[in-house]
């Protein structure tokens, strides 16, 4: 059973290798994972968004979290994304993941609705206590609009299915008012690759990672460093990856980053619907920067990874 003792470390969001048809690309899955084992990877989180959640098919959906399943073969947590706006999809979801043998739940915050903080802290305690495997709060406000208040998340992370949260809330005052105040079995994890070290220093157990598919040793180095207290050796890494970051998020993520995954022997660069492939330029300017940050962080040129 999942708990928070296992929620540590760098664990990557992965995007969902498609075929031009929308369905998955069995290959390129399996050649991801296996580039993630072989790094030394925490775990895994797909069919976030960065797994292009909603517009996957239900069925790609169940099949690509049994595929990952598969893949990390026990050796590390699968913890599946939960997108839906309504309860009852929601939980139908998540059952369908336990299924297939995931090992816990990442729920999103319900949105669209605009709940009362009430309404948000019920709709958590209901579900934790209807699913079948443990769950992790999901709090991305800069998408869904609703934010959680601290003290909601306080009394929600004494909960004992819910085990730890992904926090993507860029404001570094609200993280420091819910670290002040979770219980002390509950497993923080940043959500920003962006905030990574200093949500580390503050109390996060480690993140869930969406570049760290490229680069998940250098983001091994950064969590080291800043869990050991070596907080200002931390940010010097991380200055390092800024200007990758800066490109992989210029347009909406998984595509700049999906385009240059070839770098690391998955060749899948297509998008779903609304989504679309980057700019060509983009592309080069990510893959010359990834070049670069491979050779530095994982001890090998470019053209050897793929």
């Amino acid at each position: 059973m999942l708990d928070a003792t296992k929620l540590r470390g760098i664990l990557p969001a992965t995007p969902t290798p498609v075929t031009a048809d929308g369905t998955i690309d069995v290959a390129a899955s399996k050649a991801l994972f296996s580039w993630l084992n072989r790094q030394g990877i925490d775990g895994v989180v797909p069919l976030g968004g960065t797994g292009e959640y909603g517009a996957l098919a239900r069925a790609e959906r169940n099949r690509f979290a049994a595929l990952t399943v598969e893949a990390m073969a026990g050796r590390k947590p699968v913890i599946a994304g939960v997108l839906d706006t309504g309860y009852h999809d929601a939980l139908a979801a998540g059952r369908d993941f336990a299924a297939a043998g995931v090992d816990g739940l990442l729920v999103l915050t319900p949105y669209y609705t605009n709940p009362t903080q009430a309404g948000i802290r019920d709709y958590f305690l209901r579900y934790a206590d209807e699913s079948p495997v443990p769950i992790l709060i999901y709090e991305i406000p800069y998408r869904t609009r609703i934010a959680v208040d601290p003290e909601v998340l306080h009394e929600l992370s004494r909960h004992e299915r819910i085990v730890g949260m992904k926090a993507c809330n860029t404001d570094m005052y609200h993280f420091l008012r819910t670290m002040a105040g979770l219980d002390p079995s509950f497993a923080m994890l940043s959500g920003e690759d962006t905030l990574f070290p200093l949500h580390v220093a503050a109390g996060a157990k480690g993140g869930i990672v969406v570049t760290a598919n490229l680069l998940p040793r250098a983001w091994r180095l950064v969590f080291d460093l800043a869990s050991s207290g070596k907080t200002a050796e931390a940010l010097e890494v991380h200055r390092t990856l800024i200007p990758m970051m800066n490109l992989a998020f210029a347009e909406t993520n998984p595509g700049p980053m999906k385009s240059v995954m070839d770098l690391i022997g998955v060749n899948a660069p297509a998008m779903l619907p609304p989504l679309r492939e980057p700019r060509a330029e983009l592309r080069e300017a990510l893959k010359s920067e990834l070049s670069r940050l491979l050779t530095t962080y994982e001890g090998l040129p470019a053209a050897a990874v793929a």
